[in-house]
């Protein structure tokens, strides 16, 4: 079995919840004001760690209460923590989300986060059947570094770039699975995409991205399911009936997913289907890191989905 590597950000998410999200210049009442473990390396990693994949989080944390508080749920998960350092004058990454009607909006401060650099991700080892994960809520320069590492050590590497932000063509053949949603593919290509969109409108917007041809694409259309391009070809992976409370870590838990499936051996589309439930389970929770399920918890909705019997018009 191969190991998950992590090269991302830890953040402390402060949610505010209410019935609905303000307009520009409105103030609203909250019901509740929560913090939660997330940011999204530490949440790809929890997910990973928590369906069975040896895990280790490459990052940072400030030398403050928050970073006390992250690194002590973090060493509960199952997450080797030895790349992680504490950063003496800066502040632990912290997410403002305001959550209302299972949709949330989220400014991130990235903190100690901003300073992840190549020297970080030049220590851990890595090997053939490994899997290294990132995203952008780290420099893009330490995310460069570390896929060529991995592409030299013969891992597979997976890149979520969110949130989304131009990059050059050399960082885009470093990757060999590009995990992104509707809005960060529409940013890329510059195409204005919406939920009511043809899935083929999706597929010719995958495809005009400047990424190898062996490399798989994947879009995640939230309950819609998911879109992948596999050796040019399209798969999709249907959606998933549930009742959501919170989507802030739902593309991450599909991330940590498909990076656990792959370094146990499977198949990108067992990986694909698989994360797909793992992430139906996370929507239905509260939280970043801590909804991510365990691998009882989606071999259980798994089985269940299977005996399930079909209604007409069921995919």
């Amino acid at each position: 079995m191969g190991s998950v590597f992590v090269a991302g950000s830890i953040n402390m998410d402060v949610v505010a919840t209410t019935d609905r999200h303000p307009r520009i210049g409105e103030t609203v009442s909250g019901t509740a004001l929560l913090y939660f473990p997330g940011g999204k390396g530490a949440n790809q990693a929890v997910a990973a760690a928590k369906l069975g994949a040896p895990t280790t989080l490459i990052g940072r944390l400030g030398t403050d209460a928050f970073g006390d508080q992250l690194m002590a749920f973090l060493a509960t998960q199952g997450v080797d923590l030895g790349f992680v350092q504490a950063t003496a004058g800066a502040h632990t990454g912290t997410a403002v989300i305001t959550a209302a009607n299972a949709d949330n909006t989220i400014v991130v401060i990235p903190g100690a986060n901003a300073l992840v650099s190549a020297a970080d991700v030049a220590s851990p080892v890595l090997a053939r059947g490994d899997i290294a994960v990132s995203q952008f809520e780290i420099p893009l320069p330490t995310i460069g570094a570390f896929f060529k590492r991995a592409r030299a050590a013969g891992a597979t590497t997976i890149l979520n770039p969110a949130p989304a932000v131009e990059f050059d063509a050399e960082l885009f053949e470093l990757v060999d699975i590009l995990v992104l949603n509707e809005t960060e593919l529409g940013f890329l290509t510059k195409t204005e995409l919406r939920d009511t969109d043809d899935p083929a409108r999706y597929i010719t917007s995958a495809r005009s991205l400047p990424i190898g041809k062996d490399s798989v694409i994947c879009v995640t259309l939230g309950k819609r399911g998911v879109l992948a391009l596999v050796n040019g070809e399209p798969t999709i992976v249907a959606g998933r009936t549930v009742k959501a409370v919170d989507t802030t870590g739902a593309g991450d838990c599909f991330v940590g997913a498909v990076a656990a499936q792959l370094a146990g051996g499977n198949s990108i589309g067992d990986a694909l289907a698989y994360a797909n439930a793992a992430a139906s389970i996370c929507v239905q929770r509260m939280g970043a890191a801590p909804s991510m399920p365990t691998a009882a918890e989606v071999e259980m909705e798994i089985a269940i989905s299977a005996s399930r019997p079909r209604e007409r018009g069921d995919p």
